[in-house]
């Protein structure tokens, strides 16, 4: 899947363009609904692209705004219809909560992701067993189905970093989550092995936020920021919460987490010294 073709991003960037047709018109959110027999919120909805569309509904709204060449109009229904495709994740929505589904489809379409973690590996550096080890303290009393399903979800979400046109990844982790011994010291110890052999990716930055450095900028926890190709799209910050997400995509939001995600990256090692600190931590894992 090329960067920017998620369906997720497609109803952001139709959602954005229909916004700013809107507005330059002087049309409110709730005349444009009435047209469509729609409310106020669900064009609001439709707006941030947090809803499908439907092609009557988008043709009916381009004429409302003066949409009037046939090339402009063809070309926003068309990428319409291939928002509302499903992804790739569409045949695991049966345990995938709708909250993480957007998540997915910004992944896929992200072309930087920088991730700060403080109580786990990066679900996307994970290896299988721990990701395994992972789900299952979340999910208590799921079905080892269930689980397996969750555990294939996330090894598919990983093969992004293998191909060629996929988003750079730069995780800064908590030395406590490289030390946790989550699945029992076979499980962490493989784990931080394949960590090794990450820092060899040209494509991946993995930076250790040490013990020593006391407190730090991220006080308030785990968060990721995703950075995308295409100019009309702004960085998105998601914050994971246990039942739900929260997706922030105001420039003043993500301008502070890039600013703390900055200074957590001069207060970790360098990246040159992850693979030692990773050794070091194997050693010590017995």
């Amino acid at each position: 899947m090329e960067p920017g073709s998620s369906p997720t991003v497609r109803r952001i960037l139709l959602g954005s363009q229909l916004r700013r047709m809107r507005e330059a018109k002087g049309i409110t959110r709730e005349d444009a609904g009435y047209l469509i027999r729609a409310s106020e919120s669900k064009i609001s909805r439709m707006e941030l692209g947090r809803v499908g569309f439907k092609e009557r509904d988008v043709i009916d709204l381009l004429g409302m705004y003066g949409v009037d060449a046939a090339a402009e109009r063809d070309a926003l229904v068309a990428l319409a219809r291939e928002a509302n495709a499903p992804g790739w994740w569409h045949k695991y929505t049966d345990v995938l909560p709708d909250w993480f589904q957007t998540y997915v489809g910004l992944e896929e379409a992200a072309s930087l992701i920088r991730v700060y973690e403080v109580q786990f590996i990066p679900g996307l550096l994970q290896t299988a067993d721990y990701a395994r080890a992972v789900i299952a303290l979340g999910q208590l009393g799921a079905p080892e189905e269930e689980i397996e399903r969750r555990v294939s979800i996330r090894m598919t979400r990983q093969e992004l970093l293998a191909k060629q046109d996929g988003p750079r990844l730069w995780a800064v982790v908590d030395e406590a989550a490289l030390r946790r011994p989550i699945g029992g010291l076979a499980v962490i110890r493989a784990q931080i092995e394949q960590l090794i052999e990450s820092t060899q990716d040209a494509r991946i930055t993995l930076q250790v936020l040490p013990f020593r450095s006391g407190g730090h900028a991220a006080e308030g926890g785990a968060f990721t920021i995703l950075r995308f190709p295409e100019t009309d799209l702004p960085d998105v910050v998601y914050l994971e919460q246990l039942t739900s997400a929260i997706y922030l995509d105001k420039r003043e939001d993500a301008e502070t987490y890039t600013e703390v995600m900055e200074r957590l990256s001069v207060e970790s090692e360098p990246p040159d010294r992850s693979a030692d600190i990773l050794r070091d931590v194997l050693l010590s894992l017995s």
